[in-house]
């Protein structure tokens, strides 16, 4: 059966294959299941041509897409007049973004080149935020979009696998799949105005921020809005966590069907260089986390979060769940994706 050309039987099972890896996730205590362990089964079966029940897994974008809002609006009940405050002191830490991002981005191009990537697969494939602008220009390009969707691909989740691990490992308590979310909204019951006012903000948002051009703009601009309702104080309440945990069912899954109909050996190739060029982005994202905390005493563990170049959306959830300086986090991951995207194009005459 499908409906605007989707396959809902292929659907459904994709969702319930998700839900079952996040669950099994979730009560393994792994950090962030619910995101992980969909991301997980899913991409495996993808990328092993699995078909449950003669259906290959399937996602569209726009349902991804729809519910992105989520963790707008669920950042934006962090936002405080304090936060607001906060934020001056951020100056030399969003400046040092305009060193990492290039940097990232040239040692990912040594690595993708000693790996025998051409230029302009290698340049592409390494820049360090904007999956689907270095995808676009790569194409104009002339490079081979194939290869570049599985390495900008793999550098997301290896990076959103990595980060909880070594949270982990650093606090040996796991990240949340909702704690944080249910921590920054407090223990505000939800009303029906709240209810309305959430879907405002994110439906709004996403559309005012489309408009406005702003980066990362399905979850950007429910941000903005839900930290205006906040601070004026015509909101306390934020999504539930059993919503936060239904979204990341829905991301990993998304993340995980793009692996459907790749060539395996080139997913082995790309895995071992991506492997290595995001050692090398979260060694270097680590040495700059302690470059700012001894410039404006932020925290190391906010810091590597912050230059940790994975997903805005993935990133921003970890800094949820964690009760982690989410808006410091978010805000550098936008700024983030602005430039990298933006050295990309200043760049693009070298390739």
């Amino acid at each position: 059966m499908r409906v605007l050309g989707v396959d809902l039987v292929a659907l459904g099972l994709t969702l319930a294959l998700g839900a079952v890896g996040g669950v099994l996730a979730h009560a393994a205590h792994l950090p962030l299941g619910y995101l992980l362990g969909s991301m997980v089964l899913v991409g495996v079966l993808s990328a092993l041509g699995a078909k449950p029940f003669g259906k290959l897994p399937t996602l569209p974008a726009r349902l991804r897409f729809s519910f992105v809002p989520v963790i707008g609006v669920a950042i934006g009940g962090a936002f405080t007049p304090e936060v607001a405050r906060a934020a001056l002191g951020w100056g030399p830490s969003l400046a040092a973004l305009f060193v990492f991002v290039p940097l990232a981005h040239a040692l990912g191009y040594a690595v993708f080149r000693r790996g025998g990537f051409a230029p302009a697969e290698a340049f592409y494939g390494a820049v360090p935020g904007g999956l689907i602008e270095s995808v676009q220009m790569g194409e104009e390009a002339g490079a081979d979009v194939r290869l570049l969707i599985v390495v900008q691909t793999l550098r997301l989740i290896l990076t959103i696998i990595t980060v909880p691990l070594i949270f982990l490992a650093l606090t040996g308590h796991a990240v949340g799949s909702a704690a944080g979310a249910t921590m920054v909204g407090g223990a505000a019951p939800l009303t029906v105005r709240d209810i309305g006012l959430m879907i405002a903000a994110g439906l709004i948002g996403a559309q005012a921020g489309k408009r406005l051009r702003l980066p990362g703009y399905i979850i950007t601009g429910p941000l903005l809005c839900s930290a205006i309702l906040h601070v004026t104080g015509l909101m306390q309440a934020i999504p539930p966590g059993w919503l936060v945990s239904v979204t990341q069912v829905i991301l990993g899954a998304g993340l995980g069907v793009r692996f459907v109909g790749m060539d395996r050996r080139m997913l082995a190739r790309c895995g071992r260089l991506a492997m290595l060029n995001g050692a090398l982005a979260l060694g270097l994202a680590f040495g700059f986390a302690g470059v700012v905390h001894g410039v404006t005493g932020e925290p190391v563990a906010a810091g590597f979060l912050a230059f940790a170049p994975g997903g805005l959306a993935e990133m921003s959830l970890i800094a949820l769940s964690l009760n982690m300086s989410v808006i410091y986090v978010t805000a550098h991951h936008v700024l983030r994706i602005v430039l990298a995207v933006s050295f990309a194009k200043l760049g693009r005459r070298l390739v």
